[in-house]
Parts: C-alpha cells; structure tokens; sequence
C-alpha cells in the first residue's frame, strides 16, 4: 500500500471525538478505527502490538543492531475535531497542482481561494489532497498516523539502515484535551518520543501555550419587566458587562507568535442564569498566572456590585508549555532538527499556538517534540494536505532513527 492510498483510507473512518459522552474513547468510531490499525500494524511486522480497552495503540520496531541506543517513539492521535463533521469523507487528489483557485464543489460553489489561504500557492506542481468542501480532510491526525506507518514500515524493508528499538502510539480524544489521560508513559518505555501533529512542512515545535478552561456562571432574578424597576437582575446583561470588562484586544483574532488571548467560546443564558466558558492561553507562565487572576479580579468586582454570589468563577488547567520539560534535552530537538535538513526540508522552529499530546506527557517524563504532518487548514472544509509533505515527514522519521544509530 503506498502512503497515499493508506492516508485516504485512513480518512475513511470517522473518528470525530466527542468530549460529552464521558467515555474513552469517547466515540465508538475511534475504537474501529484502532482495530483496524492493529491488525495492520501486525501485518507490516511491528511487534508486541497491543490495544487496550481505552483505545491506546503501542507496538514495537525492535532494534536491528547491538549497539546501545536509546528507544524512542513516535505518536500521534486517531480523533478528528469535533468542529466540523469527519463523516463520509470525500476525499480527491489535485494532481499537479496549478496554482490557481481549487473548486471543491460545484453544486455547493465552494472554492479553496488562494487570496484568501496564499500558503497553498508554495505547492504549484505538487500533489494535494482536498475534501469536497462538506467536512473537513482529517490530516489533523491521520497524516501523522500515515507517516509513522509507512516510516516503520519502510524500515522494515530496508534492514541496512541501522536503528535502535521505536516505540510507536496511536491516542485517542486529543482533539478535546484528552489524548494523554490514559497514556502509560512507563509502558511506552521510551527515553523520549516525537508526536507528528504539527502543520506545514518544516514545523519544529518544542514550546506551546500554557492552557486553562473557565467557567462563569451567573445568577439573576426575574420578574415581569412592567414591574421589575429595582427588582430584576439580568444575568445575561451581567455576563455582558463581565465579557467588557476583559481586554478587547486580547482574543485569538487580535494575537500572533507569543501573544496568549482569552477565548471566549460558548456562551449560554436567560434571565435567572447564563454562562461564559472560556479558554486562557500564554505561552509565558507568569502571564498565564496573571491572566487566571485577572478572571478572578473581575468575577469579584461583579459580585461587589450586583451582590455576592452573582458571579461564580470555576478554572481547571488543561496542559503547561513543554519548554521547561525539553530544554534540558535539546539534543532531541537538535536531532530531528537534523534529520530535516539530512531530507531536504527547511526547519522553522516556532511556538505551538495550541497544544499536543507531547506537551502534557512532557510533563509525564515523556519528552516530545512536535514535528510536522504536512496539513494546513485543519479542523475546516478547507483542509488539504499536499501528497509531497506527507513523503517527507515520512522519511524524517526514517532519518531519525539512521541518525540516531550513527551517533
């Protein structure tokens, strides 16, 4: 099977997680999925290949020579994002790209326009893989599944490129902040691993955002509105004056590079109670702290004016930036850093505005940077992958095993 007949297979299956069904995986689709990948993780040759009941994949590229050489993995997450539908696919390939507008579908006139997504435009007389424009593509992860696959297997095919043993996992739920909650890093048993999640070709990522969820809830009093002068307290026009009270300019459409934001990203309401959630992101510790207080500083003033439990803040931290758990490790970094280079791509060493399962199993003593899957606009109708960034990565992973034996 060449990887590109396995990534579009791989998008055959839908693996939209779902973060309400308070069950891991928490879609049964990803559990299919996993099957299926076991079986052919067993027919590629990979050993002690193992699923459990969480839906967690882990299988083993033994060593093919003496020397002593540290195990590493490679991982990456079987979920789609739940923000658009992963279901029935429709996947084509754009074969020599032309650089012009790519029409996706003619009876929904919709258009991946290159005014409007220019990146596209660097991969004139490549090979790209585009949706109809009615779900997203599903390269945020399975291209990253893709690669790791067709690396080991190609390993396999070539025993003269020497390597030590590779750890490789498959995770579900990470696309709602769940991918690491069951990953046994003991079991893993890797000194460090790299997850293939990342974007367009080149990406190095060894930082990301620190990460927290808030939840404002706010209560108010209803009375009929020909009577409710001095009496009524609206929790919607409450909650109004709470989203005001933030910085205007600091949301994900205002920020770039390091600059965190606060998001908000539902919100629910009626007169006797409505609800913000939130998400915080920093890359900067200290800000992020500082911005956890700044919720609670305007929770307070809310309460001190409209009455004491008004207002009721909950914060739960989801993920911390990997920095800390890798720069005492760079040479992982410097590695795959390397091995770009040893294959013909460009390194761009950048922040994560986001997170990944390596920034939490960091934490965990699984050092893991980020390397790119080739994908661009994920999580949209728009998302393509181009066949050629998928073949690098590929042998990145390929070049970081050699290189890592050689040294």
């Amino acid at each position: 099977m060449t990887l590109t007949e396995r990534f579009l297979k791989y998008v055959s299956f839908n693996t939209t997680s779902d973060e309400n069904t308070k069950m891991t995986p928490s879609t049964p689709g990803q559990m299919i999925f996993a099957q299926y990948l076991v079986e052919e993780l067993k027919s590629i040759g990979l050993q002690d290949v193992d699923l459990d009941k969480n839906g967690y994949i882990m299988a083993t590229l033994p060593a093919n020579t003496d020397k002593e050489i540290p195990t590493i993995g490679f991982i990456s997450h079987m979920d789609t994002s739940p923000d658009m539908s992963g279901k029935n696919i429709k996947a084509r390939i754009v074969e020599n790209y032309d650089g012009n507008d790519i029409l996706l579908n003619e009876e929904k006139v919709i258009v991946l326009e290159t005014e409007k997504y220019p990146e596209i435009l660097q991969y004139k007389g490549q090979d790209i893989i585009v949706t109809d424009g009615t779900t997203l593509l599903g390269a945020d992860d399975k291209a990253g599944i893709t690669e790791i696959v067709t690396a080991m297997e190609y390993l396999i095919a070539h025993p003269e490129i020497k390597h030590g043993k590779i750890r490789v996992g498959f995770t579900p739920d990470e696309e709602i902040g769940q991918g690491a909650d069951h990953f046994d890093v003991p079991k893993f048993g890797a000194e460090w691993a790299y997850t293939l999640d990342g974007g367009e070709i080149g990406e190095l990522e060894f930082e990301n955002f620190n990460a927290a969820a808030a939840k404002v809830t706010f209560k108010g009093l209803n009375v009929h509105p020909g009577y409710a002068k001095h009496k009524m307290l609206n929790s919607m026009r409450v909650a109004h004056q709470f989203v005001s009270m933030l910085p205007r300019h600091e949301t994900p459409e205002h920020t770039e590079k390091y600059e965190g934001f606060y998001h908000l990203v539902g919100m629910e309401g009626s007169v006797e109670q409505s609800s913000l959630s939130y998400i915080i992101r920093d890359h900067d510790r200290d800000r992020f702290e500082r911005r956890k207080k700044e919720m609670q500083h305007i929770t307070n003033k809310i309460n001190a004016e409209f009455g004491e439990g008004t207002a009721t803040l909950e914060l739960r931290d989801q993920y911390y930036n990997m920095r800390e758990k890798v720069e005492p490790v760079m040479h992982i970094v410097d590695l795959a850093f390397e091995a770009m280079e040893s294959v013909g791509v460009k390194p761009n060493v950048k922040p994560i505005r986001g997170g990944t399962d390596g920034s939490r199993l960091s934490y965990e003593g699984l050092p893991c940077p980020n390397i790119f899957a080739g994908g661009h606009n994920f999580h949209g109708r728009f998302e393509y992958v181009p066949v050629q960034s998928m073949e690098k990565a590929m042998m990145v992973v390929v070049k970081i095993a050699e290189l890592l034996a050689k040294k």
